[in-house]
């Protein structure tokens, strides 16, 4: 997320390695899934040997292949000394150079006054994930549990009170963010971690995601023992390819090992030289790869395959990017980008995440006045359905910043997350705890009555029950 500087904090809201071998056995077989957003995975069997740490992001890929959750490996904890690989950059797409600025229409509404409901079936970019089987886990849930798995509720890294427990499992709510800086170490967070998942709850095994944000830098919200120091983007931009996808594996497995699923990281954001710590919230707090895309494609496809060999899902942000403002979405209002486009070369870091099988893309909350001047990224079904799932093929979570930032001081806080589930997203970070249950409300009333968004709202509930079956916090197998 953009970065809270006041107030509470919400953070940013290859080759061969060389010593030792991965030994991986996989054997499955299974019938494939009729869905159309997904390929067939039959007769799958075989034997996977892959390299310490260049090539273990193969063994996640076969994992997923298989249907299988992934999981951390159980090799050395220390990264590998010396990478000799890079990973190559993908192609970063069409240029701005020439492009036009679309502006957008008015947003198309349904017969209930909201907008169409977007045409994307709930996919997933990662090959072999069971999305018919987690539709059908879905349609299981009753549509409480449905609009609770569309919810990030933040709460302090020191632990939860049994009040908030009690609240949170009430609203069912799926998912938790740990927010503050914490240097309690791992054995802490662990025991904190764990006291989580026993009082908010599983309904029909769906077990609570617990997200983190560690990009390192001055946004480490983990440390002390048990946990590395991380150096910031810039710094991780000066290091090979192939050693960031290893010290990111080896990050990635603290995380795990402190019952943390999903990383908030890599930003994706390019900041100009000319404008460099001008920007608050990216170049000011060190948090960019740099002023070159091709650059923060390289290494946000290291960091993301590097936490993925671990079995941390990650987040490239802040789509389309808050590398060109001056202003810090948490704490400002209005804040403006007038300069990038529906096609800009700086979504080079996003695409490359995507291709490389992110789990999510999370908005940024300012507006873009030459892709949608209108309203806020948060709320524009342009730049969610037509540029996240049109443009760029995404078909996983799209997950919000902070809705409790500033810049959207302009909407009822009531009305925060159903205007981001209308527009096409499917999962909002709440920072404050007591706007959790008037954005939950706002969902399950409107839901009820409007069949269209009812049916948005099983969507995004299918996307984020993929998600979490590919990190072993739901059996969509067996429905």
């Amino acid at each position: 997320m953009a970065e809270r500087r006041h107030g509470r904090d919400v953070a940013g809201l290859g080759g061969p390695a060389g010593h030792g071998r991965v030994e991986r056995v996989i054997t499955e077989q299974r019938r494939a899934r009729n869905h159309p957003a997904r390929r067939s995975v039959v007769g799958c069997s075989r034997t996977i040997r892959v390299g310490a740490a260049g090539l273990a992001a193969a063994a996640v890929v076969a994992l997923a292949a298989c249907g299988q959750p992934v999981t951390p490996d159980s090799d050395a904890t220390s990264p590998a000394a010396s990478p000799g690989g890079r990973t190559s950059p993908t192609s970063s797409g069409p240029t701005s150079a020439g492009s036009t600025s679309p502006t957008s229409p008015p947003e198309a509404t349904s017969s209930a006054g909201g907008p169409k409901t977007p045409s994307h079936p709930a996919s997933s970019n990662k090959p072999g994930t069971p999305a018919g089987s987690c539709s059908t886990l879905a349609g299981e849930l009753s549509l409480d549990q449905q609009v609770g798995q569309l919810f990030m509720a933040a709460t302090s890294s020191s632990g939860m009170t049994t009040s908030e427990a009690d609240r949170l499992a009430s609203l069912k709510i799926g998912s938790v963010l740990l927010l503050g800086n914490s240097t309690a170490g791992r054995s802490t967070i662990s025991e904190v971690t764990s006291s989580i998942k026993q009082r908010v709850g599983a309904d029909h095994g769906v077990q609570v995601l617990l997200a983190a944000d560690q990009e390192g830098g001055l946004v480490q919200r983990l440390a002390g023992p048990g946990f590395d120091t991380v150096p910031s983007a810039e710094e991780q931009a000066t290091i090979s390819d192939g050693r960031l996808r290893s010290d990111a594996r080896h990050w990635g497995r603290q995380l795990k090992r402190a019952g943390i699923t999903a990383n908030l990281a890599p930003v994706s954001d390019v900041v100009p030289t000319s404008i460099g710590t001008l920007n608050q919230p990216i170049g000011a707090l060190h948090r960019g790869y740099g002023p070159d895309p091709d650059v923060v494609a390289r290494k946000n496809v290291a960091f993301i395959t590097g936490m993925e060999a671990a079995g941390v899902a990650t987040t490239v942000k802040h789509f389309p990017g808050l590398g060109i403002v001056r202003g810090n979405t948490d704490t400002s209002t209005d804040v403006t980008d007038d300069v990038t486009t529906r096609h800009d070369r700086r979504l080079a870091g996003f695409r490359a995440g995507i291709r490389s099988g992110v789990d999510m893309v999370m908005v940024s909350s300012a507006v873009y006045t030459k892709i949608d001047p209108n309203r806020p990224a948060t709320f524009s079904r342009t730049v969610l359905d037509g540029m996240i799932r049109g443009d760029l093929g995404f078909g996983g979570v799209i997950i919000s910043d902070d809705l409790d930032g500033k810049a959207l001081n302009g909407v009822a806080v009531r009305h925060r997350a159903l205007r981001f589930i209308r527009a096409g997203g499917d999962l909002s970070i709440v920072g404050q705890p007591a706007d959790v249950e008037p954005m939950v409300d706002a969902v399950r009333q409107d839901a009820a009555d409007d069949p269209g968004l009812r049916a948005q709202v099983r969507q995004a509930a299918t996307r984020v029950l993929i998600m979490k079956a590919r990190h072993g916090l739901a059996d969509c197998t067996s429905s």
